[in-house]
């Protein structure tokens, strides 16, 4: 893979008000402060608020240059009445998702991104949350996705879960260039080990997302979230002792 992943990122999911609206303002500000730290990798998807991080995240990084950039397939944005968010984001609006991993729904879903990122082409796509259509994301989106990246479009291609064992057959059975990982690698929870590993011996480049396990991890008040809901009680009165770090899988 030609592409190389800085070590440090910016997930964009809070600037797309996850849990909690967040002004323009504070998201350019999010944005321009890691940008300050030396963060160059950045990170969105059409589902973080339903397009709003990729506006967002396109207009703070509007004029800048030396980035890499990654945004997310399997999820399109369709037009209907407006609404409140239903799956983790505070947002109002007329666009609703729709699974789609088809061949056309991929790049359908690409232009899209692209033109709320405000960019000709981004570095790095990923097949996002296929849990319940694996065998689809397999037989289309990632033999669209290996197009687009012969085409030149995008540079690298991969996938992004929350899981280990389904990336652990694209990194198998396909010619997937990263894994972004979320939550499976953490102080809380090593589970996915399993497929780091198998990812270090076939030279596909992982990415540990959601390294706070979604809150948990970054603070010590009852009401951190564990997988972007409320953990059990008792993990409270005994950090450090969840049943899957206990096994080391899961």
């Amino acid at each position: 893979m030609s592409l190389a992943l800085p070590a440090l990122g910016f997930g964009g999911a809070p600037i797309g008000n996850l849990f909690s609206p967040v002004s323009d303002q504070e998201a350019f500000d999010a944005v321009e402060a890691a940008w300050q730290a030396g963060v160059r990798l950045f990170d969105t998807a059409p589902h973080y608020g339903l397009g709003l991080s990729e506006r967002r995240l396109g207009s703070a990084l509007a004029g800048r240059s030396g980035y890499v950039l990654s945004t997310k397939v399997g999820r399109v944005l369709e037009r209907g009445e407006p609404a409140p968010d239903t799956e983790g984001f505070a947002v109002t609006t007329d666009l609703h998702r729709k699974w789609d991993f088809s061949a056309s729904g991929v790049r359908r879903s690409l232009d899209d991104s692209l033109v709320r990122l405000g960019l000709p082409s981004v570095d790095l796509a990923l097949v996002h949350d296929p849990d319940d259509h694996a065998e689809q994301a397999l037989a289309e989106a990632y033999p669209a996705l290996a197009a687009l990246r012969e085409e030149g479009v995008v540079r690298a291609i991969g996938l992004g879960m929350n899981q280990w064992r389904l990336p652990l057959r694209f990194v198998r059975e396909t010619d997937i260039d990263v894994v972004m990982l979320a939550g499976r690698y953490t102080l809380l929870d090593q589970s996915g080990l399993p497929l780091l590993e198998e990812c270090a011996a076939r030279g596909v480049r992982v990415i540990a997302a959601g390294v706070f396990n979604s809150g948990m991890l970054a603070t010590d008040e009852p009401g951190g979230t564990f997988d972007y809901a409320p953990p059990p009680r008792a993990w409270w009165t005994g950090r450090g002792r969840s049943p899957r770090c206990a096994r080391g899988t899961a």
